[in-house]
């Protein structure tokens, strides 16, 4: 009888200590490294918006000493190839997607939050054109150089694998640029070179001792719309359609945010 109180004991103790390790097996600190691939999505709102009375407010339609909208060709994906819509743009690529990124875990049960800080370079060129009736093209383009995110994370652990959501802030550094086939007016540029936004997202890891591999989609959206703004001015006749409405001139802008996607394959290692 003794004994078998004795096996029963140490057998709720191994299990005790078991359910304890398991409970714990995602609590602890990581480094990991991720490479994938990154798009940016179809149907963005590629456009270039106007301001042709400097008050700040982005939708005007710039308009001829006739009254004719002046921008009437419309806008296109990309860099242009003339100063006319027919002529077509260049394809905006996307690219790969790598970086690093440490965190902690927390494990209760088999819910798991933590949190994390990622440096990452996805490589995109994201440009867009507008055509004015001139006929000419102005090419707005923008290139990341590199983007971080802070993020919480919270999910379900098992004992080797953990499903999870994350999501927190993202900043970037961005390159602008912008050309031109109009060479009557002057273009200042005024450009902020950092972006701020947000970034969501989902995965899965599977641990294999201290080892860990898996996969995440995540989503990033910069807020670049009042980053890089161009201003047209003079000195041109008083009928050009950039200064018609101020002598001061017109500020160009892009009307969309920076938006992509990234589906990531990871691979870390936890203390």
């Amino acid at each position: 009888m003794k004994r078998t109180g004795m096996i029963m004991a140490v057998a709720i103790a191994i299990t005790c200590g078991a359910t304890h390790a398991n409970a714990q097996e995602w609590t602890g600190g990581y480094i990991s490294g991720h490479l994938g691939f990154s798009k940016i999505p179809e149907g963005s709102n590629n456009t270039v918006v106007f301001d042709k009375n400097l008050d700040g407010d982005f939708s005007d339609m710039v308009t001829t000493a006739a009254g004719a909208n002046a921008f009437s060709p419309g806008f296109c994906v990309g860099v242009s190839a003339t100063a006319l819509p027919a002529g077509g743009c260049t394809v905006d690529d996307d690219g790969p997607d790598f970086g690093g990124r440490v965190g902690y875990d927390w494990q209760s049960g088999r819910m798991v939050f933590g949190g994390l800080v990622e440096l990452s370079a996805p490589d995109h060129v994201d440009s867009v054109t507008a055509f004015s009736t001139t006929p000419a093209f102005y090419t707005f383009t923008r290139e990341l150089s590199w983007v971080g995110g802070l993020r919480a994370r919270a999910g379900y652990g098992g004992e080797r694998v953990l499903v999870y959501a994350t999501g927190g802030g993202a900043w970037a550094r961005l390159d602008h640029s912008f050309a031109t086939s109009n060479t009557a007016n002057t273009f200042v540029e005024d450009a902020d070179e950092m972006a701020w936004g947000y970034q969501l997202g989902a995965g899965i890891d599977a641990r294999f001792g201290k080892l860990t591999a898996g996969a995440e989609y995540l989503w990033t959206s910069l807020i670049d719309e009042d980053r890089y703004t161009v201003r047209s001015q003079g000195p041109v006749a008083a009928t050009n359609p950039f200064i018609l409405t101020n002598a001061a001139g017109t500020d160009l802008r892009r009307a969309d945010a920076f938006e992509f996607g990234a589906i990531r394959f990871t691979l870390g290692y936890r203390f």
